[in-house]
């Protein structure tokens, strides 16, 4: 049965927490960075600007998120329709992007990034 509501944000942020710290492990970093960006973007309705760790896979300028438990997580919803910016933490800089989020028929939910120039 797939989780369905929210995480306790007490939880989230710990995870969140682990992850950041990991990225900038001098013994785990670069292995981590590999698989592991912060993501940053503005939301939709608040206008606040939120970052978190997601795991990604890149080729070339495409960068693909695939949501894990989507039902629990809201930030990826910032990008469905025609999408918005997005800046990611690659190979040690910040690059932005376009960002689109689509649910296949499965319930699964993938963001798409296209990288700027």
């Amino acid at each position: 049965m797939p989780f369905k509501g929210t995480l306790p944000k007490r939880a989230v942020t710990r995870v969140n927490a682990c992850a950041t710290a990991l990225r900038s492990s001098p013994r785990w970093g670069r292995l981590v960075r590999e698989h592991l960006t912060i993501v940053t973007y503005t939301g939709r309705r608040s206008g606040r600007v939120f970052s978190t760790p997601v795991a990604y896979r890149r080729a070339d300028d495409v960068v693909t998120i695939g949501v894990q438990m989507p039902d629990a997580k809201k930030w990826w919803r910032n990008f469905l329709d025609e999408g918005g910016p997005i800046s990611l933490d690659l190979d040690g800089a910040d690059r932005t992007g376009h960002a689109v989020a689509r649910r296949d028929a499965a319930g699964r939910v993938t963001v798409t990034v296209r990288l700027d120039g």
